[in-house]
């Protein structure tokens, strides 16, 4: 049984899924080779798909992918097994998630915990202040950090995606789960009201320059990573709002992940504690025994618990225990997740059509760098996001 699998990981990443592909190999006796397809998922696999030469499996970076090549009728039904192990491992928002009309086509293989503000742990000892659970306490917490003379926030407004990830947080936990569902559909227009009050939270960070490394301007000069490297590596500010993938740059600043590095979970805004995922999901393109037996693999228990004891790795399976994890930092999110259940969501801007939630200069990126740029209207930005997001959804 030989199997080809692609996906964009290279480097440490591909050397732990290939230790996970090994696995399979000694469990099943197939041949597996991997593919690397680079960062941009869709122009690897679109010409092997139309040239009928796809690789048996593919890992898809967003759901869109999902939808689209279910459209183009490139990817297989999963078979009643896969699927038995989606049911017994995952919630059913999961599931949804890897469907396209009806049909489960995709299986959500690793996960991306965008619910985390990092800090400087000297920073937050010269200011006298502990890790806050709600918005309220972190804004004390902003103006104490700030009071001691650093900027408490190094924001990476050049790269537009995190500021998508700072909405998400904060839309989910103060509109809830089914309003996000809503929204992330444009079943409801930007201009609601919940849209409003999440950008006037924002506003909260972005207008006050004093809470900002730059200020304003510096804030949307500063890209992803770089905003890292101004916590750890230059001390220039105390927090940065984004996923546990920033502990790979935190380490290169030379920052010790868990004693100068720190996290603590996104505080609740609303009602709602916020855990966003972002995550790759696994896909069929050939109806092949190899790949269904693939899938059903990387969907169980056993597959996932394999990925979970090598670093850099989280797992949406709810049954995979946070005791298989390496690091503490690693089992605090994994817990987060299981607690959360079934109010967890998936990153919005990656489900919105690529036009208006992951297109740099234009559409959610580059309206929510405008009001980082200009925080005073929160009612006319949550205009000019309904104005781009009716162009995506034709």
């Amino acid at each position: 049984m030989k199997i080809e699998v692609a996906a964009k990981w290279t480097g440490e990443e591909q050397t732990n899924f290939e230790a996970v592909l090994k696995a399979f190999q000694e469990k099943t006796g197939a041949q597996v080779t991997y593919a690397s397809t680079g960062e941009d998922t869709g122009a690897y696999l679109g010409p092997r798909i139309q040239g009928g030469s796809p690789p048996d499996v593919a890992i898809l970076p967003q759901p869109g992918l999902v939808q689209q090549y279910a459209d183009q009728k490139a990817l297989k039904p999963l078979t009643a097994e896969v699927q038995k192990q989606i049911d017994d491992n995952y919630t059913p928002y999961w599931k949804e998630l890897g469907s396209a009309g009806g049909q489960v086509y995709g299986v959500l293989v690793k996960a991306a915990h965008k619910s985390i503000i990092w800090y400087r742990d000297a920073a937050f000892t010269d200011a006298g202040v502990q890790a806050p659970t709600t918005w309220d306490e972190l804004m004390k917490t902003a103006q104490a950090v700030s009071d001691s003379g650093t900027p408490p926030f190094s924001l990476c407004g050049a790269s537009g995606w995190t500021l998508t990830d700072l909405f998400e947080n904060v839309y989910l936990s103060t509109a809830g789960p089914e309003k996000y569902d809503q929204l992330a559909k444009h079943e409801i227009p930007w201009t609601d009201a919940s849209v409003v009050t999440a950008l006037e939270k924002m506003a909260g960070i972005f207008g006050k320059k004093d809470y900002m490394v730059g200020g304003n301007t510096g804030a949307l000069q500063t890209d992803f990573p770089t905003c890292v490297t101004q916590v750890y590596g230059q001390d220039k500010g105390a927090m940065v709002i984004e996923a546990d993938f920033v502990a790979a740059s935190a380490t290169q600043s030379g920052a010790k992940i868990g004693e100068t590095a720190k996290i603590f979970p996104f505080p609740k805004v609303g009602d709602t504690a916020p855990v966003v995922l972002g995550g790759d999901i696994a896909v069929a393109l050939k109806d092949s025994p190899g790949a269904m037996a693939l899938l059903e693999f990387l969907a169980s228990k056993e597959g996932g618990e394999v990925w979970a004891k090598l670093p850099g790795y989280l797992s949406p399976n709810r049954n995979v225990s946070p005791d298989n994890y390496p690091s503490e930092l690693t089992k605090q999110l994994a817990q987060t997740i299981i607690s959360a259940g079934e109010t967890v969501r998936y990153d919005m801007s990656d489900l919105a059509p690529s036009a208006f939630g992951g297109t740099d200069g234009k559409g959610e990126w580059k309206v929510l760098q405008d009001f980082l740029r200009d925080p005073s209207d929160a009612k006319a930005a949550a205009k000019a996001l309904e104005t781009e997001a009716a162009k995506a959804w034709k």
